[in-house]
């Protein structure tokens, strides 16, 4: 999401967000709010749910892919008895089941329904089919036959029964992960139906709710504005290089530092640091130049080269970059 106008920042804000709005048009008021020029989030959250919204501002939306991709948690209560249109609490009822699973019966089938498996989305999602969205689709009384998707849960644990009717369970997961159709699938394996009734997204890669602010504490002082003078961010922006800390770490040289920003490859066995024997077993090193993150790097074929390169000119000068 970009505007026309506004000031060029770089870097991450942790949003707690509230129920209601979309997680689309919290970027565009947070975009508002500090004034930004450009935005992203990094993980859609329905509607009906809150928790944890990581947006990037400017340069930081670079590094959306790997919050995408990244390990997220989840708290969410599982309402018996209904299945719902949306495999939520928005849908009309679809059916009803009398039958309510015990706490035994439920951490029976939860093992069954983690690791890699094979989900089927919700019919509401915003997936594509024959180029329209599948929740079009849906509310226009056609819902599409949405196949199977290959998903990896890494942990479902019951956290409590607040009554018969309910339970309440806390998510690891990787990328792509539907919650509503989790809750879904746990009560069909209990013989009965059900939907989700709260979802609360807790943590997002490196991100979790010690990190997120509340809308309502971002407001913009623009009385401090001056022709000469930038006014303050309603709160300070996390480093943009901070949604890479997952992906391991490879120190190197300026000068090596400088060559990977150019484009050129490093040789490994030139490379003067402390070179990790199995480089080339790990998908993508976060490569830093005196503690500072400058980019990611894979090795390959006995040679280190760029996949991504951050705020490059923050290290090295406008004028080396210029002149690779």
């Amino acid at each position: 999401m970009a505007r026309k106008t506004g000031r060029d920042i770089h870097g991450w804000l942790i949003l707690d967000k509230p129920l209601g709005p979309s997680s689309t048009a919290m970027v565009s008021r947070v975009l508002r709010l500090f004034d930004g020029r450009k935005a992203g989030h990094g993980g859609t959250l329905d509607p009906l749910a809150s928790g944890v919204l990581p947006i990037a501002f400017g340069k930081a939306t670079s590094t959306i892919p790997y919050i995408m991709d990244a390990t997220k948690r989840y708290r969410f209560t599982l309402s018996f008895g209904e299945s719902r249109t949306t495999d939520d609490r928005e849908g009309e009822v679809l059916a009803r089941s009398d039958k309510r699973p015990s706490d035994e019966e439920i951490r029976a089938v939860l093992p069954a329904l983690c690791g890699d498996v094979m989900q089927v989305p919700p019919v509401f999602s915003a997936l594509r089919v024959g180029g329209q969205r599948a929740y079009d689709l849906a509310r226009a009384g056609r819902p599409p036959d949405l196949p199977p998707r290959p998903a990896r849960i890494d942990s479902i644990t019951l956290i409590e029964r607040p009554d018969a009717d309910t339970a309440v369970f806390e998510v690891q997961s990787g990328k792509g992960v539907y919650m509503r159709s989790l809750a879904r699938d746990i009560a069909l394996a209990c013989g009965t139906v059900g939907h989700i009734s709260v979802l609360r997204r807790t943590k997002c890669g490196p991100f979790d709710l010690s990190h997120a602010y509340e809308i309502e504490q971002l407001a913009l002082d623009k009385s401090a504005k001056t022709r000469d003078k930038a006014y303050a961010l309603p709160v300070p922006l996390l480093d943009a290089a901070t949604a890479l800390v997952d992906i391991p770490a490879l120190a190197v040289t300026e000068a090596e530092g400088k060559a990977l920003i150019c484009g050129q490859a490093v040789t490994l066995a030139h490379l003067e640091g402390d070179v990790p024997a199995n480089m080339e077993d790990v998908p993508l090193w976060r490569v830093t130049v005196g503690g500072h993150v400058i980019g990611l790097c894979r090795a390959a074929e006995g040679r280190l080269r760029a996949v991504r390169m951050l705020e490059n000119h923050l290290f090295f000068g406008e004028h080396d970059v210029d002149h690779c």
